[in-house]
């Protein structure tokens, strides 16, 4: 099953705001900047839409707050790890089984014109298998 599938449903939020200081460059450790995420979550809601109970679902809000809290938490070197870690962290819930999340860098250290830069990365309940159906705790995949 797929987020882009009909048969997963999608709860998305977009422009999640954070500032953090990650990067190879010293400067960028040391004053930081800031950093966007645009995360899907792909579940079936159906239970939810009958129940109408919050436990039926995923709380946005508190996976929001997880991912905000990777932002301005302890630095890494490549966004390819942050966003790897965020993936992970959305897939800890147990009704998640896929998640999509892009990270924008808008003040990347690029020393021509330009609007973004974005990592995005696609993760499934699948791809963990090897790790008993559990993201790792580094954010990498287990296969």
């Amino acid at each position: 099953m797929s987020i882009h599938n009909r048969r997963l449903d999608r709860v998305t939020v977009h422009g999640l705001r954070g500032r953090g200081h990650h990067g190879v460059f010293e400067r960028e450790r040391e004053k930081g900047q800031t950093f966007l995420v645009d995360v899907t979550l792909g579940l079936d809601t159906r239970r939810a839409a009958a129940s109408d109970a919050l436990e039926d679902t995923v709380n946005y809000g508190e996976v929001s707050e997880r991912i905000v809290a990777l932002i301005e938490g302890e630095p890494v070197n490549l966004i390819e790890t942050l966003v790897a870690r965020m993936a992970a962290a959305c897939l800890e819930y147990p009704l998640v089984e896929e998640v999509e999340v892009t990270l924008h860098k808008p003040d990347a250290p690029i020393t021509v014109p330009f609007e973004d830069v974005t990592v995005t990365v696609v993760r499934t309940r699948e791809d963990f298998a090897g790790a008993a159906g559990r993201p790792p705790e580094d954010g990498g995949s287990a296969i």
